[in-house]
């Protein structure tokens, strides 16, 4: 028997329940995995508050590292004893055993440590799609960077300052300022509603910005189109302050002739191929030290629901990584 917490009904922290299951022998196509490291993420947080739905009861989590213990039927491209590392579904990530399909891991380089790969992969994969196909940054592009102080934010304002970018970041408190700068920031506001468009109209010299990545939803969903030039990106990825009230179509054509796009990893890994290439674009920006995988704390897996709450509560400086 193996450890593995469980949601068994939408709602705070306290639904993640630590339970144990028996881990058979993998099926064709899959391997059984011994997990070191388990990513947190803030899509674990939005299923678990029902926001994002998923079939109960579940596992959850979508990000892990650790090695293969046994290989399924048909399995050719990885090894018993290999150390690898996955980033997306299926869910079911938060636990110390698990079947996992062979052809969505990815080999860690041995420089890579398990803690770092759980770190880093998921929260990379986003960083890519995000700044190279979402909206390809480029030398002078001006971009607006919410939760730059965060897990994902730091990659990205360091990936989009080494792409030529001049980045712009929002945190949400004075104290996650310097951090935001440190990771590559130009320029790093808190966020204020009253304030915010004009400031980034300053910081660009009145062009406002190209593309804004918003994260949080409600809370700025309506500010950071106000932040854009004439025919500029919104891009909302996330929903952590809850989700954007409906937008008039008329709104975006008000405010320049505005485009709006709702991306997912999932779309921008659909196949095992596109998969691996974002993966193997996010390993050798980490070995080229375009981007650092910080584990800002650790957790015992049993903790899964503090872990969360630091999250949701802002504490985190960085990835917060459990341990099985």
């Amino acid at each position: 028997m193996v450890d593995i917490v469980r949601l068994e009904s939408f709602g705070g922290a306290e639904q993640l329940l630590l339970g144990s299951t028996h881990v058979g022998e993998p099926a064709e196509g899959q391997v059984r995995l011994k997990q070191y490291a388990v990513g947190v993420n803030p899509l674990d947080i939005s299923q678990r508050r029902g926001e994002v739905k998923i079939p109960l009861p579940s596992g959850l989590g979508l990000e892990g590292a650790g090695v293969v213990e046994a290989i399924g039927a048909g399995v050719t491209n990885v090894n018993v004893g290999d150390r690898v590392a996955y980033a997306t579904g299926p869910i079911g990530s938060y636990a110390a055993v698990r079947h996992f399909p062979a052809e969505r891991l990815v080999k860690l380089p041995e420089d890579i440590s398990f803690e770092e790969a759980a770190a880093v992969l998921f929260k990379g994969i986003t960083a890519q799609y995000l700044i190279k196909t979402t909206y390809p940054v480029t030398q002078g592009t001006n971009i607006l960077l919410y939760g730059a102080a965060g897990g994902v934010g730091q990659l990205m304002a360091a990936w989009a300052k080494h792409l030529g970018a001049n980045v712009i970041g929002v945190v949400s408190k004075q104290a996650s300022v310097e951090r935001a700068r440190a990771a590559g920031c130009d320029h790093v506001f808190v966020f204020d509603s009253a304030t915010l468009a004009a400031n980034v109209q300053a910081a660009t010299d009145g062009k406002k910005a190209d593309v804004v990545y918003d994260p949080i939803g409600k809370q700025t969903f309506d500010t950071s189109l106000d932040c854009l030039k004439v025919r500029g990106l919104m891009v909302s990825y996330g929903i952590s302050s809850g989700v954007p009230d409906p937008v008039a179509i008329g709104t975006l054509n008000a405010k320049g002739s505005l485009y709006l796009t709702r991306p997912s990893l999932v779309a921008h890994t659909a196949t095992a191929e596109a998969y691996q290439e974002r993966a193997a674009d996010v390993l050798d920006a980490v070995a080229k030290g375009i981007i650092k995988a910080h584990v800002a704390k650790t957790y015992p897996l049993k903790d899964a629901g503090k872990a969360q709450q630091d999250i949701e509560q802002g504490h985190s400086k960085g990835s917060i990584v459990l341990i099985p």
